[in-house]
């Protein structure tokens, strides 16, 4: 067992050695276990079960993903989740315990609050689709949609289970598009980023896959629109990660624990680290605390 290491940059705070008010967890990397491909990714029953206690002794649990709901949905299903953050913070379920995959897809947003979406509309990403292709045309670019993914490639290589639909971008529905996904070539970086346009915010996942968003959909955005939602301060939260994407939700919440597995990024500026993903560094840290 890895024994926690503290980073230095923040005063000591009262959460080190406490269970908090409210966790807030990213899947890939961080809760689940690694796997081959990445629909075999899991969560393990340890994890389940430290998280289900922490649960019963009085605290809430969030969980913040960048996966849409398709591939998200199951593991909320699995855990006593008090809300999700789907798509780094463009689509933000407050009532796990009634959703299922049609209400959350169907791009209707209820009255009460219990869903928030933030996104753009579907014709300003056609137009920064074709714009970006116009400058680079091999580019490997997507939209993603009420759980579609309007793309000019087969995104098998990368997921096997998601839906989507070859577009030239000029017959895409109208709607409110979550994100734009690209997968540049390691030669097209350069390229690309000048070309990004100012009402977008670049974040990257994996080293490999671009996303451009509302600036508002972020992971930090959605995780103080949780906290005002649940009356829990920020200061009273711990948030775990292991990606760039995750830097800002950790340096809001009161304590920011890094994986041992995370980027570098991360591990700098984390409170704390626990045990890798695949050693249930999340869980240990939780039951740390239940002892």
């Amino acid at each position: 067992m890895h024994n926690p290491v503290r980073n230095t940059s923040r005063e000591p705070d009262p959460l080190a050695n406490t269970l908090p008010p409210l966790i807030v967890a990213d899947l890939d990397g961080t809760l689940l276990h690694d796997a081959e491909v990445f629909e075999d990714r899991d969560i393990s029953e340890r994890s389940i079960r430290a998280i289900e206690r922490a649960h019963d002794a009085g605290s809430r649990f969030v969980i913040a993903t960048a996966r849409p709901v398709s591939t998200g949905l199951r593991f909320a299903e699995q855990l006593p989740v008090d809300a999700v953050i789907y798509l780094n913070g463009a689509l933000i379920d407050f009532d796990p315990a009634h959703s299922n995959f049609d209400t959350l897809t169907s791009g209707a947003v209820p009255n009460d609050g219990s869903l928030i979406k933030i996104g753009f509309p579907s014709r300003r990403a056609c137009e920064v689709c074709l714009d970006l292709l116009s400058a680079i045309p091999e580019l490997r670019i997507g939209i993603v949609m009420d759980d579609v993914r309007y793309t000019n490639f087969d995104i098998s290589v990368y997921w096997k289970t998601q839906t989507f639909r070859y577009t030239d971008f000029h017959d895409v529905p109208d709607g409110v598009a979550d994100k734009i996904t690209i997968f540049p070539e390691p030669d097209q970086w350069d390229l690309l980023h000048p070309l990004i346009p100012d009402d977008f915010e670049i974040s990257v996942s994996e080293g490999v896959m671009w996303m451009l968003m509302n600036p508002e959909a972020n992971k930090q955005h959605a995780m103080r629109f949780v906290c005002d939602r649940f009356d829990i301060p920020a200061e009273q939260t711990v948030a775990f990660g292991d990606d760039l994407i995750d830097i800002t939700m950790m340096q809001t919440a009161g304590r920011g624990i890094a994986v041992s597995n995370a980027n570098p990024a991360v591990l700098a500026i984390a409170d704390e680290v626990c045990p890798p993903n695949n050693e249930d560094g999340v869980a240990q840290w939780i039951e740390s605390r239940l002892q």
